[in-house]
Formats: structure tokens, sequence, C-alpha cells
């Protein structure tokens, strides 16, 4: 059992809160409004051209929409409007001001988490869109720090830990993202604790055998407690 644990961190989309789930039902009216231009088109089409953009237009909404837009013009051929353009646009803007609903036990246990332990925000995405969220949960003063970044790497850990004095081996970082939270904190010495969310996008999709886990699974945050309770 790790007994030296004095900072956690966690992960803010589909770890804190609901986030996924409402890119998933856009890209449901997205998919109708691109059914007359091409029946048969693949979502596939639009997660590929999420991918490419990564590189310029890194995550988020903003992202989202602008391989959105980029998809619609290639599975149309051109022919899409301006006025089908608009609402997608206008799908981005029902995505900013959507509800943020807080995971069970979340506005209970972060609070109480903090009062022990040393906590920390770490997310990735548009510093914008990430800013607003964070201030919309309430949860923002259970943190003494909170960290936004472009890309989740083992380097962009390192920094962090390096900035704020903190040894791997007494962090502890909570994500539901085996690509984003679990593997680059695994890499450089530090403990991880998966909590899988329902939705996965499909960049951040990893298979690994569970035989090579070397992290810590946990069903939820009040099961993730009761493991650091052990610890």
């Amino acid at each position: 059992m790790i007994m030296n644990i004095t900072t956690i961190a966690f992960d803010a989309d589909d770890t804190l809160w609901a986030n996924e789930d409402l890119f998933v039902a856009t890209q449901q009216q997205y998919m109708q409004l691109l059914a007359p231009f091409r029946a048969d088109w693949d979502a596939e089409e639009l997660h590929a051209a999420e991918r490419r953009n990564l590189a310029y237009f890194g995550y988020g909404i903003k992202g989202f929409t602008l391989s959105m837009i980029e998809t619609a013009i290639e599975v149309s051929n051109g022919a899409i409007p301006g006025r089908d353009i608009a609402k997608i646009i206008d799908m981005a803007r029902a995505m900013v001001h959507a509800p943020l609903p807080l995971l069970p036990g979340v506005a209970e246990l972060i609070p109480q988490l903090s009062t022990k332990y040393s906590l920390m925000l770490i997310t990735k995405g548009d510093l914008f869109d990430q800013e607003a969220k964070i201030a919309r949960s309430g949860l923002s003063d259970s943190f003494r720090h909170i960290e936004i970044v472009s890309e989740k790497s083992p380097h962009a850990y390192q920094r962090i830990l390096q900035r704020y004095d903190i040894n791997p081996q007494s962090f502890v970082m909570v994500g539901n993202s085996l690509r984003s939270d679990i593997l680059p904190v695994v890499a450089i010495g530090g403990h991880a604790v998966h909590i899988p969310y329902h939705l996965t996008w499909a960049h951040e999709h990893v298979d690994i055998p569970a035989n090579e886990r070397t992290w810590q699974e946990c069903d939820s945050i009040a099961d993730f407690t009761h493991w650091l309770a052990q610890c």
C-alpha cells in the first residue's frame, strides 16, 4: 500500500463533471444535419478531422467546431449552404453554455479531501473554455493549484511537479483517460488512479491488458476515497 501521498491531482472533464455526453449529443445533431448531403457518411471522417486538427486548434469545443465545419464542406463537396454552417456555430454556442453536471459524490468529497491533502486540478484544452467550466463548477477554492495544459504528456506532468517541488512518489493523479491521466504519470514514477467514464472519446482510447496495469482502478470518486483511506 502507498503510505506517503501528500498531493492529489484530479482531471476535470469526465472525472469531476460530465463532458463527453455533450460532444456525443452534438455529434448526433450534426450527423442529422449532414445526412441530406451524403446519407452513408461515417462519423470516423469527423474523428479523423479532429485528430488532424489537434496540432493546429488543440482540444475543446473550438477545435471540435472547426473540425465539424471542415468535415461538412468535405462531405457535401462544398455544397453546404451558409445557413447550415451557421447551425453548426449555434451548436458550438449551445455547448459552451450547456449545464455542467458534477458527477456523483464530487461536490461533497472534493472539499473534504482538500482538508487533508494538497489538491491540484490538471486539465487540458482551450484556456477560455476550461477556465469557464472550472469557475462554474464551484470547486475552484478546493484546489491549491490549477493547471490547464495543451497536452498531458510525461514532460508536462514532470514540469508541473518540478514547479511545485512535488516528489512523484508522493503524488497521485486521478482521471478517466488512460492515455492522458494515467500512463504519462506512471511513466514518470508517480501514482495513478483510473476512474473509467461510460463514454470515451476515440482519441483517448487505449487498450491495456489487465496483467500489465500498474495503477489502481476505481469505480467512482467515493471508491477512490475508500482506497485512499487504506494507503
